[in-house]
């Protein structure tokens, strides 16, 4: 038995080596990137749900349920580059033939979906949420269908091998498994030409430029990932650059769909709706003030009052020291009975002497 490479342990299996081989620079380089591409896309998940009740724009928050989709799809991607790290055997090579196009279909799906949204509100027409939920499953369920198909057929042609022995699910050619991947070129370019006619129209122009900018990026990345597959390695005669080739294409990819498409998407859903009716008067220019401040203002104000009345009513019960004028007893008598003052009884007066 060979001796475990520096960084694995004795009982680390030889098929987990790119997992822990210090010398196998690119294993645990994407290793590091995938796992920071999980926790990214758990967390941008955990914020588009907590946003959703500070959003304003209604339109928007209807596409949160697609946005949500290619997160999960996303985290998907990111799981998947771990099966192109490790060693091939029947698991890991069923894994990346089915779940390689299934999960790129979902995020393509929902990009295209998006892109169809926009084109109708352009023609001022306000599809149904739930629809183009409906149609973005449809169009997923068409690669599944595909990839389930497609690996059982080929599965079936030879015997299934044991977990250490690879058997013929890892031998598929590269041009077959580029082929099998038709249809998710064809979500691709509809994911790129959806959002074209959006760009005309102001309040949906920056969300047709990030579904644009995802989808020329990824197609980018196919392109390169193509050539260098199915001829490149191949004419440099080294082919055991294959896993790493797919490795990297799919970790790449999947961040370009958080940075160029969710993280931007999450910033415009707490946006204020363009829609909402302004004030009609100058609130919104001259804010008005704070209701705590104006009950503090009007309960000082009445204080004052007091105070004020307080003072005038002791000033007017006090005489002047020195009067200007001789003043008579009766000024004050007004011919009415004084009812409420006090008037002593002859028993008093006798009484008091």
């Amino acid at each position: 038995m060979a001796d475990a490479p520096e960084g694995c342990g004795p009982a680390v299996s030889s098929l987990y080596y790119n997992l822990c081989d210090l010398a196998t620079v690119w294993g645990i380089g994407v290793e590091a990137v995938a796992a920071a591409g999980v926790v990214t896309s758990f967390v941008l998940f955990i914020i588009l749900v907590a946003s959703l009740p500070f959003g304003t724009d209604q339109k928007r928050k209807a596409m949160a349920v697609l946005q949500a989709g290619l997160l999960t799809f996303t985290l998907g991607l990111f799981g998947l580059t771990f099966a192109f790290i490790v060693g091939r055997y029947s698991t890991s090579c069923a894994a990346r033939r089915f779940l390689f196009g299934v999960l790129f279909a979902g995020c393509l799906a929902c990009l295209m979906m998006h892109g169809l949204w926009l084109l109708l509100l352009g023609r001022l027409r306000r599809p149904r949420s739930w629809m183009l939920c409906l149609g973005a499953l449809a169009v997923w369920l068409v690669e599944v269908i595909i990839n389930t198909e497609w690996l059982i057929i080929t599965l079936v042609r030879g015997p299934a091998g044991s977990v250490d022995t690879p058997d013929f699910s890892c031998s598929i050619a590269n041009l077959d498994f580029v082929m099998s991947l038709i249809y998710v070129m064809v979500l691709l370019l509809a994911a790129v030409l959806m959002p074209f006619p959006a760009l005309a129209h102001k309040p949906w122009r920056q969300d047709a430029a990030f579904i644009l900018t995802t989808g020329v990026s990824s197609m980018v990345i196919w392109i390169a990932w193509i050539l260098m597959y199915a001829h490149g390695n191949q004419v440099v005669g080294n082919p055991s650059w294959d896993d790493p080739t797919l490795a990297v294409a799919v970790v790449t990819n999947a961040w370009v769909f958080l940075f160029f498409y969710i993280v931007p998407e999450i910033c415009l859903l707490t946006k204020e709706d363009p829609d909402q009716e302004e004030p009609q008067d100058l609130d919104h220019v001259y804010p008005p003030r704070s209701l705590v401040y104006d009950s503090v203002r009007k309960e000082a104000e009445a204080a004052h009052q007091n105070v004020c009345a307080e003072n005038r009513a002791f000033s007017l019960d006090e005489p002047p020291a020195v009067p200007t004028k001789p003043v008579s007893p009766y000024g004050a008598y007004n011919g009415q009975v004084r009812g409420c003052v006090y008037q002593p009884t002859e028993i008093a007066l006798i009484a008091k002497g």
